[in-house]
């Protein structure tokens, strides 16, 4: 048996902090969505004047890059670059830029989607929720 790491509670508010805390200093209304390794959501929180799909949008970035074990930019950019087929993948339904893994000791233990900003700035958001917990 091998032992592994997970989010705990108090992980996950320091990520939604670390989140939270780069929107609101680039003054950008977003949503952000804080999941475990098999996509369950932990943590969702839409900032003032964000648009309400954005609420739909994040988990789903958040899903997809902790199923997938990668950044949810990887799926966009497959499909970006013509295998149109990748839209059939079970259970990915965020495929766009702005969903990052969360990953200690060579293992994903959850992901950060963000979504409502141009999305490379999602991105940056989710990194820093990340940055938070200093691993």
């Amino acid at each position: 048996m091998k032992n592994r790491s997970f989010l705990e509670l108090a992980d996950v508010k320091a990520i939604a902090a670390g989140a939270e805390a780069e929107a609101v200093k680039n003054n950008w209304a977003v949503s952000f969505a804080v999941v475990d390794d098999g996509g369950h959501l932990l943590w969702l929180q839409r900032l003032d004047g964000a648009a309400p799909i954005s609420a739909q949008i994040a988990p789903a970035k958040a899903n997809t890059a902790a199923l997938g074990r990668r950044e949810s930019k990887v799926y966009e950019d497959i499909i970006n670059g013509g295998r149109t087929a990748f839209l059939s993948a079970p259970h990915l339904q965020g495929m766009l830029e702005g969903g990052v893994p969360i990953v200690k000791d060579g293992v994903c233990i959850g992901a950060v989607g963000v979504s409502g900003v141009k999305s490379t700035e999602d991105a940056q958001i989710a990194r820093a929720g990340i940055a938070a917990l200093g691993l």
